[in-house]
């Protein structure tokens, strides 16, 4: 086991005799690759949050509810004893009109039993097509959030990987160097060990 003194702070940096350009090189390249990913993670992470959050704004402002009727019994049955309906909701077909007047039929969720002509309320886009329920203002930052932290650590990895391998780089070059001149030197020491 090697030894290890006291953690000193910043030694990369303080003056000492047998520090060589290649360990200041070391150096600079870690903190350089740590200051990218730190800046790269937080300005992509921002960057993709605030996107995504203008985006789910956007569609609680475009999105609209309209009011649709199935045009077929819906899967389900209702609980003869208590007289509610069983299960939560099923897929059926529906019908509604755009704002434009054109009319769209697609699956919409609704309560098990309902009858042909039964009025359900979906969402719509301004093209008039089915669209699920827009995010609150809280979901919207919850979801934003997370996707833009998300964003952020993957970007975040590229400097992070690029500056270890360049350091893996300049430490591979540093034990070639090393190698090269214990070769050189090593047989003027004539295999004596200090006794």
């Amino acid at each position: 086991m090697a030894f290890r003194g006291p953690k000193v702070w910043l030694w990369r940096w303080r003056r000492n005799p047998l520090k060589r350009r290649a360990d200041a090189v070391e150096a600079w390249v870690l903190l350089a690759a740590w200051a990218l990913t730190v800046l790269v993670g937080v300005l992509a992470g921002l960057a993709t949050a605030r996107t995504v959050e203008q985006g789910m704004a956007r569609e609680r402002v475009e999105w609209r509810p309209v009011v649709a009727l199935l045009t077929e019994q819906a899967p389900g049955t209702t609980d003869a004893r208590s007289g509610t309906l069983s299960g939560v909701s099923v897929w059926a077909k529906v019908r509604w009109s755009a704002q434009d007047g054109s009319a769209h039929t697609g699956q919409a969720r609704v309560r098990p039993g309902s009858g042909v002509g039964t009025p359900v309320t979906v969402w719509t886009d301004p093209q008039g097509r089915l669209v699920t329920q827009p995010a609150t203002p809280s979901e919207a930052r919850s979801r934003a959030a997370l996707v833009g932290g998300l964003a952020g650590m993957c970007a975040a990895s590229v400097p992070f990987l690029a500056g270890r391998a360049l350091r893996r780089r300049l430490e591979s070059r540093r034990i070639d160097r090393w190698g090269y001149e214990w070769a050189r030197f090593g047989p003027l020491w004539g295999g004596r060990t200090p006794g």
